[in-house]
């Protein structure tokens, strides 16, 4: 059963996060992943707390087991500390679900 996570973001800097998506993907990919839909939000109407989103999107895995894999990976660390730190200011997950 495929794994997803619905992920809402504050980009800050966006060709800094642009260069992140580009260089994670590939070891995305590796663990069965990749992106669904994906939205810039131009305004929140009902925030629930910090951060302030301006971006949401679904990531999917495989499995549970490969998006925890994904996030340990020492290659998606680097790149993570690389390019997300600086790109980023809060990342809110709203929901993680398996699906067919």
């Amino acid at each position: 059963m495929a794994y997803e996570l619905l992920v809402g973001l504050e980009v800050t800097d966006d060709d800094i996060y642009q260069a992140y998506r580009q260089a994670m993907k590939p070891i995305l990919a590796s663990y069965g992943g990749g992106f669904g839909v994906d939205f810039r939000v131009s305004e929140v109407l009902l925030p629930e707390a910090e951060p302030n989103i301006n971006r949401v999107f679904t990531i999917y895995f495989r499995d549970e087991a490969a998006k925890n894999d994904f996030f340990t990976d020492s290659d998606y660390l680097e790149v993570k500390e690389k390019y997300f730190e600086s790109s980023v200011a809060g990342t809110s997950i709203f929901a993680s679900y398996g699906r067919d």
